[in-house]
């Protein structure tokens, strides 16, 4: 692991496992649509290596690149549907939840898509990303060149 500070994986391996086993238990989303959800968190927390790491994972589920070109401008573009953009706003709400406070109104468009399962797995990766880029932001874990 490439960092500019310490390593905390090294530092404390135990929790870190234990905040990665939680993924595990989040079934109910796809892994296209999970990697999308991740990267436009880390887009938002400007984490270059989960930006990274979560492109690669979308490319490599079949998510297409212009998709990805856009998904910093999701809201512009004709490319994601109504039960993506109502996972995206939820994602951007509880990832600014300071400000937000998680708005009815948006909670209420996710729910006119998604199961209880899926609102809860949902927002479990949003709340888990969130945790990965302010780890990997506060240590300025950065990603590694590709040939």
């Amino acid at each position: 692991m490439k960092t500019g500070r310490l390593n905390y994986v090294e530092t404390n391996a135990a929790a870190i496992t234990a905040l990665a086993a939680v993924k595990k238990h989040v079934t109910s989303i796809d892994k296209k649509f999970q990697a999308l959800i991740e990267l436009r968190i880390s887009q938002i927390n400007g984490c270059a290596y989960c930006v990274d790491l979560h492109t690669r994972q979308a490319r490599a589920a079949g998510e297409t690149q212009q998709r990805l070109d856009c998904l910093v401008v999701w809201e512009e573009c004709p490319f994601f549907d109504s039960r993506e953009r109502a996972a995206l706003a939820w994602a951007e709400a509880v990832t600014h939840v300071s400000e937000t406070n998680a708005p009815d109104a948006l909670y209420d468009a996710l729910a006119a898509h998604f199961s209880e399962a899926e609102i809860v797995d949902l927002t479990l990766i949003i709340s888990l990303m969130n945790a990965w880029n302010r780890l990997a932001v506060s240590f300025r874990h950065l990603p590694e060149p590709r040939g």
